[in-house]
């Protein structure tokens, strides 16, 4: 036994537990941009057996940690770990920052307001902030919902490439929640690229009933669309010749770039504004 492994070997915690160890081993692995595109390399690279190997990518894959990359082979890491690292930085990264924000909605508008995450074909909300009325969301932080019939869900999708939400929803059905949810791909898309041009995605009773919507992403430094915010009330309030749609869509915009400049972000201009 060579002296490095003897030291790994002292060091090592009584009740660590191998599998676990060489799950991270991979992740750790592919995070630092390796693709482990050949098995039988990355195997003896990381020092884990071809088989086991197999297995653990498989597995990684099917809980969300890693994703297969379609054109260049090989995997990066996933959805479901980014939510994870979304949720262990809520106390010092996106959420903190968009809570202030989001009240200063809530009471401009007098709409309850979300912040959300897609993962996979579902959001998820990380925060809500609502004012004191009766319409005040019900939703939950930790809530999940679709994101093809959600607004939060459509303009995060919308930031996608048609190649990449094909590949998301191929072979998944697109369930409708009401006469106006979008359950085909080709109507899907048509509407992904009408709230996309607009940079803000509207719902008039689209999921629930008597319920309107409209979302905005958030940016990071990167110009990754990493999250949304939402503000929710009466559909009437969200209809198209609506007095407060105007404010709604204005003051919507100029949240998600605060928060978003926040974050590092300054690729702006004037679709987004």
């Amino acid at each position: 036994m060579t002296e490095t492994a003897t030291k790994k070997e002292k060091t090592r915690p009584d009740y660590a537990v191998p599998p676990v160890e060489r799950a991270f081993r991979v992740l750790r692995h592919i995070a630092a941009g390796n693709r482990c595109r050949k098995i039988n390399r990355t195997a003896e690279d990381i020092g884990i057996n071809r088989t086991t190997l197999i297995r653990l990518l498989a597995t990684l894959e099917a809980e969300r940690m890693i994703e297969a990359i379609p054109d260049d082979g090989g995997y990066r890491l996933g959805t479901g770990l980014i939510t994870l690292a979304s949720q262990a930085l809520n106390e010092r990264g996106l959420v903190p920052t968009s809570r202030p924000v989001l009240r200063e909605l809530v009471e401009d508008l007098n709409l309850s307001a979300h912040l959300g995450v897609r993962d996979g074909r579902d959001i998820v909300y990380l925060a809500r902030e609502t004012p004191n009325s009766h319409l005040a969301s019900m939703v939950r932080e930790g809530t999940r919902l679709p994101a093809h019939a959600t607004t939060i869900g459509r303009i995060l999708l919308a930031s996608l490439s048609a190649r990449a939400v094909d590949e998301l929803y191929a072979g998944q059905p697109l369930e409708a929640y009401s006469d106006k949810t979008r359950t085909t791909l080709a109507d899907l898309h048509e509407q992904l690229a009408t709230d996309r041009t607009k940079g803000i995605s509207w719902s008039v009773a689209n999921f629930e009933p008597d319920i309107g919507s409209a979302a905005v992403a958030i940016y990071d430094h990167e110009g990754q669309a990493v999250a949304a915010i939402n503000v929710t009330g009466h559909a009437s309030t969200f209809a198209q010749d609506g007095p407060l749609v105007g404010k709604i869509e204005a003051r919507l915009k100029d949240a998600a770039r605060e928060i978003s400049e926040a974050l590092g972000y300054r690729g702006w201009n004037s679709e987004q504004m």
